[in-house]
């Protein structure tokens, strides 16, 4: 469960507690759940507060509660209310109580009859999350199909153009998703909750509503990659099926996702644009530069040539650039990287750094002093480097770098190695940045030192050794009395002394 659902479930939680406790809905009062993961923990906590020897709290005789009783028999006499709360009654839906179910159900198909632009704007992502329950498909199911009606759902605020007549100025459409009709799939695929967004998505799609180039349009500025994918499969399928529309791909090609952006760069070999692969050889993403590599190779070019000469022109070095040579590039090619190694972008510097690594060439004496580079992306690619060679690096000189008046990023790096070296030395770090003034290095140390502990076998450190103990000494509050002790004994190492006497 992440933080955000985390979070939803405990205001569910402290709304029913609050409930139950004589507190009311409304201004002033106790905050109503509002998102889906809210109301299930709410009706999940009334149910767990009750108490069948037990009369009730104050607040049990109140609509909510009665919804959420334990007991059958109050839940569906508690549906007979004139107007019982629509998220209640959708998890209602899929209650285990087949009467209680099957009144629920009458209940929301009336809701959704009398107003259904509401009821499925407001319930959709509920009901998403109730048709993963035995009985919750039947709700799933009914807001699919007023979905796919031919006749769309209108949005509530929609108001269509008005001429000009007897006098009066016309009026623009009023929309709040920008589409004309305003309907609620339009407001589902712009809705925020995610799973919503992606249902909507497919909806639309199976009916057929828009042509290649809005679908490309939709995949390009979609921020969520799921959905992303939809439109962009969808798109790449009509221009399969249609022929090549120039500007779809170019949609493609300006896409946000690195997936819509590799499907446009696929797509230019049908549409006979091969000679733009090569614009997209120094694209962010390692999936759209494999991609443009390809086409570059189906188009009969050499794409090692292409990326050197980015690289070798200095108008047009990135870092991106770097990367996607190094992809490609021989180990013949490492003088051109370690030349790069003092280039004035640190973007530019940290990729030949992982390029080195990627060639297989990485040299220790030319990477140690990068490990104080004022870049921190050159540091974290310098320490990633040189941990394979870690033992080779002198302790010392890792040591005097997580001291507390180098640079954060030097810190972690340095760290980073040290952690690699393991044995004793890096022990000793660990122990040192246990009290350290940086949180998250102060977190790494904590969570390196309880790694020592495996109850398949001893730690990684040296038998019998006294520095082992001190250091052990130093970090007991890590560890229960009981883990101490088989660490100890399992390095050979004598037990601590307690201050404790007696029984």
């Amino acid at each position: 469960m992440g933080a955000d659902a985390r979070r939803q479930s405990e205001e569910g939680r402290t709304a029913a507690a609050d409930l139950l406790h004589g507190g009311r809905f409304g201004i002033g009062g106790v905050a109503r759940p509002v998102l889906p993961a809210s109301w299930i923990a709410f009706d999940a906590e009334i149910r767990r507060s009750h108490s069948p020897w037990f009369p009730g709290p104050r607040g049990a005789a109140r609509i909510e509660v009665r919804l959420c009783h334990p007991d059958g028999r109050v839940r569906e006499a508690a549906l007979q209310d004139p107007k019982p709360p629509l998220p209640l009654v959708a998890i209602r839906c899929a209650d285990w109580a087949p009467a209680v179910r099957e009144r629920a159900r009458r209940v929301l198909a009336g809701a959704l009859a009398a107003r259904p632009a509401d009821t499925l704007i407001g319930l959709t992502p509920l009901v998403l999350r109730l048709g993963g329950r035995e009985q919750g498909a039947w709700a799933l199911e009914l807001f699919e199909t007023a979905l796919r009606a031919p006749e769309p759902v209108l949005a509530p605020y929609w108001r269509p153009a008005r001429p000009a007549r007897w006098g009066r100025a016309a009026k623009p459409a009023r929309s709040m998703t920008g589409e004309e009709p305003d309907t609620v799939l339009g407001w589902l695929r712009r809705s925020g909750d995610l799973p919503t967004r992606r249902f909507a998505t497919r909806i639309t799609l199976g009916a057929g509503l828009f042509g290649v180039r809005e679908l490309a349009r939709r995949a390009g500025r979609e921020q969520d990659p799921a959905t992303a994918r939809l439109w962009a499969d969808a798109a790449l399928a009509a221009l399969a099926a249609d022929g090549p529309d120039d500007e779809a791909i170019d949609s493609l090609l300006r896409g946000h996702m690195p997936m819509v952006r590799a499907g446009g760069v696929t797509a230019l070999r049908r549409a006979g644009r091969c000679a733009e692969a090569a614009d997209h050889l120094a694209d962010p993403s390692g999936l759209v530069r494999a991609c443009a590599r390809w086409l570059v190779k189906q188009d009969g070019s050499d794409p090692y040539a292409l990326c050197r000469a980015l690289v070798e022109d200095p108008a047009r070095l990135t870092g991106h650039a770097v990367t996607g040579f190094a992809e490609c590039a021989r180990r013949a090619d490492a003088p051109l990287l370690r030349a790069l190694l003092v280039h004035p972008a640190g973007a530019v510097r940290a990729a030949a750094v992982a390029g080195l690594r990627t060639l297989d060439t990485t040299d220790v004496d030319l990477l140690r002093p990068l490990l104080d580079d004022p870049s921190a992306a050159v540091a974290r690619e310098v320490a990633v480097s040189l941990a394979q060679g870690a033992a080779r690096l002198p302790a010392d000189w890792l040591l005097e770098r997580i001291a507390s008046d180098r640079p954060v990023h030097t810190r972690r790096a340095a760290y980073r190695v040290l952690h690699a070296r393991a044995g004793v030395v890096g022990l000793r770090a660990s122990v040192e940045l246990l009290a350290d003034a940086d949180p998250g290095l102060r977190r790494l140390a904590v969570q390196r030192v309880q790694s020592l502990w495996s109850p398949y076998g001893p730690p990684a450190l040296p038998l019998c050794d006294p520095q082992v103990g001190a250091l052990l000494d130093r970090c007991t509050d890590l560890f229960s009395d009981d883990v101490m002790g088989r660490m100890r004994s399992q390095l050979g190492i004598p037990r601590a002394v307690s201050g404790r006497t007696g029984y």
